[in-house]
């Protein structure tokens, strides 16, 4: 099926019981948690690479995210805004976490953490 006939929201499964609906989410869950985790593993090489801490925020990176996101869930049938607020807080958790990953990296191998 192409993009254009295939739309997440139209796999949707229909449910009629909250058990059902628990049991959909938590698949769904067990397929975005080692997705979040590999996300998380390109936050810290980010942090190895990036020269000053200064670089972590991004702002124009984060409206470019902001941006495809929000077009990708209104092309999925989603709620761009809905969409959008995830993952404006999961930026927010990631570059928290980036500026920790930062950290540690130097203090860990003063000299050594730039290296790619």
């Amino acid at each position: 099926m192409s993009r254009e006939t295939s739309r997440a929201i139209d796999t949707v499964q229909h449910c009629t019981t909250m058990d059902d609906v628990r049991a959909y989410i938590d698949a769904l869950d067990d397929i975005l948690v080692p997705l979040l985790v590999q996300r998380g593993g390109y936050m810290t090489q980010a942090a190895r690479i990036k020269q000053d801490a200064a670089q972590v925020r991004d702002e124009g990176r984060i409206q470019a995210i902001v941006d495809r996101v929000r077009a990708r869930a209104a092309a999925e049938g989603g709620p761009p805004d809905v969409i959008e607020a995830i993952y404006r807080s999961l930026m927010e958790a990631y570059i928290d976490y980036e500026h920790r990953e930062f950290a540690r990296l130097r203090a860990a191998a003063p000299g050594t953490a730039q290296k790619g």
